[in-house]
């Protein structure tokens, strides 16, 4: 009970390594001419505001104001004003918080790097897809999507070992899928799976040179002929086997090897699809189940869409919505870190339940997290997303 009279917040930020981050904003600059509010305070408020669901920057005044007796044992040497809060939003380079989210994000990833995912298979496999947030065009001019609105679009790579994400970008509405491929440092022999959105032959041809591999959808119109049929096993799904090479002019001399087509029937829904890859020695049906896994990345952003604070904004700013999606990442990953290292049988939703009810509280955190005493707090537990399952 080492950590009793210390708030239950402050216990979990102290599995933010603290000396790094350091380190990370003296390479920014970050607090240069700071005198009321350094960018680790900055950072530990902003975390609060996930954890706790607060919904604007007078919300989170409010909010820390009432208990100034416990922000020293939260890291915080005083209350924070609001307009404080959004000028640090404001100025202050949000790649420090891209920078220490990658940090976590290589940590974490290490601690899931063993975890099944429903495929067996020793490679790396990732998911790729983007989502987009909506916005306010005359709140956020800069965030330019349509003629009548503004958005910013999150693509994101999530390992789904552990379903944490190792690449995220953070673009303006109007950046097309594909173009997020030319971002991605390719790893030899990892698997990335897409939609149809990312079939750019130009730009799928640099996985093959590079040694990865690729499993996406077929587009409709896709001009090709049959170099060979393999044989399948028709009661497992897959309808047809081949290989492959394209016949269009400009997708012949962008992609001029073979690709392999497989055509799946799925068994429980009878909806047919076809899926395209340049990963010859798997079975037709491990490539089927590959894609299906894609599904986890459509979880994470329901999920942090849900229970985070990236759809109310703390300020209009291209670098304060980039601060707050990338802190918002950060709160997402520690959470996961904290729930490997403690053993967690709860699940990530239950988990910032309880924070956002007593962070200020002085308890140990293993036992506020002890998952026999915790359903008060869950009681909808069945109907939420849970992308941690043990």
């Amino acid at each position: 009970m080492a950590n009793v009279g210390r708030t239950l917040f402050s216990q979990v930020m102290d599995f933010v390594p603290w000396t790094s981050v350091d380190r990370i904003i003296t390479r920014y600059g970050g607090d240069i001419r700071v005198r009321t509010l350094p960018c680790s305070e900055q950072f530990r408020i902003m975390a609060f505001a996930q954890m706790t669901y607060r919904e604007s920057l007078r919300d989170i005044e409010a909010c820390l104001g009432v208990q100034p007796s416990k922000l020293y044992g939260m890291g915080l040497r005083q209350p924070v004003s609001k307009s404080t809060l959004a000028d640090a939003n404001e100025v202050r380079n949000w790649q420090m918080w891209a920078d220490v989210a990658a940090l976590l994000i290589r940590r974490a990833r290490k601690l899931y790097s063993d975890d099944a995912f429903g495929v067996d298979l020793a490679g790396t496999v990732y998911a790729l897809d983007s989502t987009t947030i909506d916005l306010c065009l005359s709140l956020f001019p800069w965030a330019d999507f349509r003629s009548t609105k503004a958005a910013v679009k999150m693509h994101t790579l999530l390992d789904l070992r552990g379903n944490i994400p190792s690449f995220i970008h953070v673009s303006d509405g109007k950046m097309g899928d594909a173009l997020a491929l030319d971002l991605i440092m390719l790893e030899v022999g990892a698997t990335y799976v897409m939609d149809r959105g990312y079939v750019d032959f130009y730009r799928l041809y640099a996985f093959t040179q590079a040694g990865a591999f690729f499993v996406t959808r077929s587009k409709s119109n896709m001009k090709y002929h049959r170099v060979y049929s393999h044989a399948v096993d028709k009661s497992t799904g897959v309808m047809a086997d081949q290989t492959i090479a394209l016949d269009g002019f400009y997708a012949r001399k962008d992609y001029p090897q073979h690709l392999r087509r497989i055509k799946f029937c799925d068994p429980e829904t009878g909806r047919r699809l076809v899926f395209l890859t340049n990963h010859f020695a798997l079975p037709a049906a491990t490539i089927a189940t590959l894609y299906k896994q894609r599904w986890q990345v459509e979880l994470f952003f329901k999920w942090i869409k849900q229970h985070l604070r990236i759809k109310h904004f703390f300020g209009t700013s291209e670098n304060a919505v980039k601060t707050q999606i990338w802190i918002a990442v950060c709160v997402y990953v520690l959470a996961a870190i904290i729930k490997k290292e403690l053993k967690l049988e709860i699940s990530l939703y239950t988990f910032l339940q309880i924070l956002s009810v007593h962070s200020f509280e002085k308890i140990e955190l293993s036992c506020a997290l002890y998952a026999d005493e915790l359903q008060i707090f869950n009681p909808l537990a069945d109907n939420q997303l849970n992308l941690f399952i043990t």
